[in-house]
């Protein structure tokens, strides 16, 4: 237009040589040619254009060059320009007017997959607001969504900001995107007014409503917002849909997130790529579901990193895939050759990325890629070295931080935070301890009819909060101060936090800086939260652990990497109690297992890489004479502490059979018993766990009571309440009357009551349930464990819940409400079966068999006590709840083969019941059991009076429950009928007394006089 085209030609096809794709410079040389006077070199431009987009592209040229190549073509010429070739104008006709464009958008090569409310919600936004800006990480599907949500609308201009080297050239862009003039080469001369490009779209799009589409605007934010907000106020018929990585800031912008896709959508855009990609691996794709989940899962659910994985499927299966994606960035690098250069590769879109980004925002990103699963801003400002609010909001504002509000804590018992536990610390999003895969733990122990270690309705510990860990906690903090309680988290994608990882080791001062950082932030959390979840304000501090499950097995991860063997000891000390709660018990005894082999290689100056020496050998190798320095200390507690998890997850039996590991748990018990402070706290309290351990219930209770006057001495009230509530359940369930137990529960809902630890009130009520059901008050018992389970849920303490429940399903069986029976067998089964509790599941069967037996359903019956036993075996039952499998089992056999058949396998059980100190009722009711069958035989009606006497004394009044007590009113009345009513007053007499050792005596001979032989064959009861 300036008359110098020929001058333009030299600079235009070193331009064009440097960028062969690159449409509008072409264009721009194209019409030098021709303004030139050289058509035919024009022409053959045109034609290298076109084959170098072919061949190299697989596309074709644009509308610019199309519509130049046409009036090439025409017959009259090109219209020609003035300049030297040409000093005047053309006497020939001009070309007749091609019909006005309605826009530009070209139509997709591929499907488009999902967003359906997406598009119909910006649609709808698009009559009411002016400028809407579809915000994202790259890769999130932006462009795509804006072009669909587009499509079909009259006058959509799409305007490609991604090729732009200078903000300056935003308005040339869109003035040459709406075709408002042809694409000229900037010069040094100055423009004539009429040629400035904002005047020109000003006076195009005032008159006009068109909707005007600026893709990436991110590199030339301030450039594009300028405009935007220029046209805007100018054109008020304009709309502008903008895509962009962060905001424009415009007044009146709608700024509307692109979230990843969810998981049905990914996997469906997966294998829509995958079949093109590879027509015949749709079967594949079907047939390995969970790795194409866990791709999609891993990839964020980011469209551009599902396709660059999609399309590795010409060499890979969906498992090697997934299995490589630890090393995303050398994987993914097959995307289209049509794309812009930097969405060919998950590398360069991050890349683009973190080029516009200023030190000090790559400075924090790096800094933030050592949290693990999120971070809120408190956390931020312990770790990062800038100004945490204001940089980490631009990292959100740029889509490199995905922040959310604190959502509510979970009650489900299947909390936020990943469980897999595989150890790296810096997982992101995913995973975390390393050691057992950190799930809540299998066969915990909830079950059977109490017991002093029977499961997670136990009396088990926590921390009265005057450790020395707690040094750096000063004051109370209440429920109201718990950090994180509301407010804002942030974290990273998985993607973008690989990458971050990547770029801080780059630095690895700075990284190693962020890192310690972490770990002092993590254990001042754990340290400050530790005491206060035993606390009227403990849900917020539960919920936040939960919240931070994640973190805290990171700095795990890197104290136990670091050998460092205090802060790490600390942490695991200060989690213990969380993970016994919480139902991650066999996490925690990874854990300790790890900080205790740590210890034991530093003592043996092992390399971390060697395999650490046994720290059962290394503890009983030790000499006594450090007994009182902190790290001897540290260790003890950590004993404990894991003698205590592994005791809640391991049968107690066969726990530490061999002498070695015998010496171990009694060297532990030694170090504890003698009494002071650190045995009025946890983990030191818990020592009376060993006598069970070492298979010693009788000096259990010695124990306990020398544990209760020592925390009376130097504990605090939970100390004192849990030990308690410890001997109570102790009492429950041992031999002889229920000694001292209504005193003790009178003290503990009095100090439960004070000290507000919902945990601790559950087990109140559930000690107090247990008393009530040795009475007989099963109304009062109900109403008891009905109190517990509300606590339970409140508290989030899942795991007691299917005990709960399996009792209630008990009280409603003996009170004949069978449909209530069967709702809570089937509540109570869903419950063990979703938190792993071996026992309570056994405990149900336990129940289903009866309720068979009842039914006259024998082979179901012998069903489900041979699946009850499999899953007492897999759990850690207390006596009582093995004495009662054993009774079922020979009322099975009964139905199956005869009375005879079965009172061999009952003497057994009442003398199994006695050695291993049953409760008087649990003995009292196998022994009726023997006196039915006895009178079922129509024989020794003597025996059977005595039985009976033997049995009323070990209930000491207290009545039989149903329908066991039907039964044994039908037997005491054919008793009477055989022998009369004094002779049966004699032998019952006689019967009530007889001691533990003649009671044995007097079932001896059932084991001879009775078996197989004298079988009457199948019956049903």
């Amino acid at each position: 237009r300036l008359g110098r085209a020929a001058d333009a030609l030299p600079r235009l096809r070193e331009l064009t040589g440097a960028h062969p794709y690159d449409e509008p410079l072409h264009a721009l040389l194209i019409r030098a040619l021709r303004d030139s006077g050289r058509p035919a070199e024009a022409l053959a431009a045109y034609e290298r254009t076109r084959r170098t987009l072919s061949e190299d592209l697989g596309t074709v040229p644009g509308p610019e060059l199309t519509a130049l190549h046409r009036d090439l073509l025409a017959p009259q010429g090109a219209d020609p320009r003035p300049g030297p070739a040409h000093p005047g104008p053309s006497a020939r006709p001009r070309p007749a007017p091609r019909p006005a464009p309605t826009g530009n958008l070209r139509p997709r090569l591929d499907s488009f997959v999902g967003r359906e409310p997406e598009i119909a919600a910006i649609r709808s936004e698009l009559h009411r607001v002016r400028l809407i800006t579809l915000t994202g990480p790259g890769g999130s599907g932006k462009t795509r969504l804006a072009e669909e949500a587009a499509a079909g609308l009259p006058q959509a201009w799409l305007v490609e900001l991604a090729p732009l080297d200078h903000p300056e050239a935003v308005p040339d862009a869109v003035v040459t995107a709406l075709g408002l003039r042809e694409t000229v080469l900037k010069t040094t001369e100055q423009a004539a007014p009429q040629d400035d490009p904002l005047t020109l779209l000003v006076e195009h799009c005032a008159p006009r409503a068109q909707l005007l589409i600026l893709d990436n605007c991110e590199h030339v934010i301030e450039a594009a917002a300028t405009l935007a907000e220029e046209l805007l106020t100018r054109c008020p018929r304009l709309t502008i849909l903008a895509t962009s990585r962060e905001p424009l800031g415009v007044p009146g912008e709608a700024v509307r997130p692109v979230e990843p896709l969810v998981p049905d959508q990914a996997h469906r855009l997966f294998t829509e790529r995958a079949t093109t990609a590879r027509p015949d691996v749709a079967t594949a794709v079907f047939r390995d579901r969970e790795a194409v989940a866990e791709i999609c899962r891993r990839l964020d659910g980011l469209p551009l990193a599902i396709e660059l994985a999609a399309a590795r499927l010409r060499m890979l299966t969906p498992r090697q895939i997934a299995d490589r994606l630890d090393d995303r960035f050398r994987l993914l690098t097959s995307g289209s050759r049509t794309a812009l250069p930097r969405q060919q590769t998950l590398r360069a879109v991050v890349d683009w990325s973190w080029d516009l980004l200023d030190e000090r925002e790559r400075t924090v990103l790096r800094e933030v890629s050592v949290f693990a699963g999120g971070w809120d801003l408190s956390a931020a400002e312990a770790v990062c070295t800038g100004p945490a609010p204001e940089l980490i909001g631009a990292l959100v504002d740029k889509s490199l931080v995905v922040a959310a509000p604190h959502p509510a804590p979970d009650r489900t018992g299947r909390n936020g935070g990943d469980e897999d536990g595989d150890g790296d610390g810096d997982g992101g999003n995913r995973n975390g301890d390393g050691g057992d895969g950190g799930s809540r733990n299998g066969g915990d122990g909830d079950g059977g009819h109490g017991g002093p270690v029977r499961d997670s309705r136990d009396e088990r510990d926590g921390r009265d909060g005057r450790d020395s860990r707690d040094a750096g906690d000063a004051g109370d903090v209440g429920a109201a101060d718990a950090p994180g309680a509301d407010g804002m988290r942030y974290r990273l994608l998985e993607t973008i936090h690989e990458y971050a990882v990547e770029r801080a080791a780059e630095t690895p001062a700075l990284r190693s800086a962020a890192e310690r950082r972490h770990l002092a932030w993590a254990r001042s959390l754990v340290a400050r939260a530790e005491p206060r979840l035993r606390s009227a304000d403990q849900l917020p501090w539960i919920a936040r652990l939960e919240t931070e499950l994640d973190n805290i097995r990171a700095a795990l991860t890197r104290s136990l990497a670091a050998g460092a063997e205090e802060e790490a000891g600390a942490l695991a000390l200060g989690m213990g109690w969380f993970w016994w709660l919480r139902n991650y018990r066999l996490e925690g005894i990874s854990w300790t297992s790890r900080v205790l082999a740590l210890g034991a290689s530093l003592d043996a100056g092992a390399a971390p890489p060697a395999a650490p020496p046994d720290p059962v050998d290394a503890f009983l190798g030790a000499p006594d004479g450090e007994s009182g320095h902190p790290r001897h200390l540290l260790r003890m507690d950590l004993r404990m502490l894991h003698l205590f998890l592994r005791s809640e997850t391991e049968p107690l039996e066969g726990l530490y059979d061999d002498e070695r590991l015998r010496s171990y748990v009694v060297r532990v018990r030694d170090h504890f018993r003698g009494g002071g402070p650190r045995s009025a706290r946890m983990p030191g309290l818990l020592w009376p766990l060993t006598a069970f351990v070492l298979g010693s219930p009788r000096d259990a209770l010695l124990s306990l009571d020398a544990t209760v006057a020592n925390c009376r001495r130097h504990g605090d009230d939970w100390a004192v309440g849990v030990i308690l509530m410890f001997r109570t359940h102790l009492a429950v369930d041992s031999p002889g009357a229920l000694t001292g137990v209504d005193a003790d529960l009178a003290e503990l809902r009095l100090l439960s009551a004070r000290v507000g630890d919902r945990w601790m009130r559950a087990q109140v009520c559930g000690a107090a349930g247990e008393a009530a059901m040795v009475r007989g008050a099963t109304a009062q018992a109900g109403r008891e464990y009905e109190e517990a389970l509300r606590l339970a849920y409140e508290v989030g303490a899942f795991a007691e819940t299917p005990y709960l429940l399996a009792r209630l399903a008990e009280i409603a069986y003996r009170a004949g409400d069978r449909p209530k029976t069967l709702r809570l067998l089937d509540e109570a089964a869903a419950a063990a079966d979703a938190y792993l509790v071996a026992d309570s599941r056994a405990f149900v069967l336990l129940t289903r068999a009866r309720l068979a037996l009842d039914d006259g359903d024998v082979h179901r019956a012998r069903a489900m006590v041979t699946a009850a036993g499999e899953a007492i075996g897999k759990g850690t039952p207390p006596p009582q709840f093995t004495v009662m499998l054993r009774l079922v089992e020979a009322l099975v056999t009964v139905a199956e083969s005869g009375p005879a058949s079965g009172l061999p396998l009952l003497a057994d059980t009442v003398g199994e019941s006695v050695a291993r100190r049953c409760a008087d009722v649990v003995t009292a009711s196998v022994v009726d059991a023997v006196v039915v069958q006895l009178v079922a035989l129509g024989r020794d009606f003597e025996r059977a009076a005595r039985l009976l006497g033997a049995a009323d004394r070990r209930r000491r009044g207290t009545p039989r429950p149903l329908p066991e007590g039907a039964e044994a009113e039908r037997a005491e009345a054919a008793i009477r009928a055989a022998l009369g009513e004094a002779r049966l007053l004699a032998e019952h007499g006689a019967g009530a007394a007889l001691g533990q050792d003649a009671l044995l005596a007097e079932l001896a001979p059932l084991r001879t006089e009775f078996g197989p032989g004298e079988a009457s064959g199948p019956r049903n009861r």
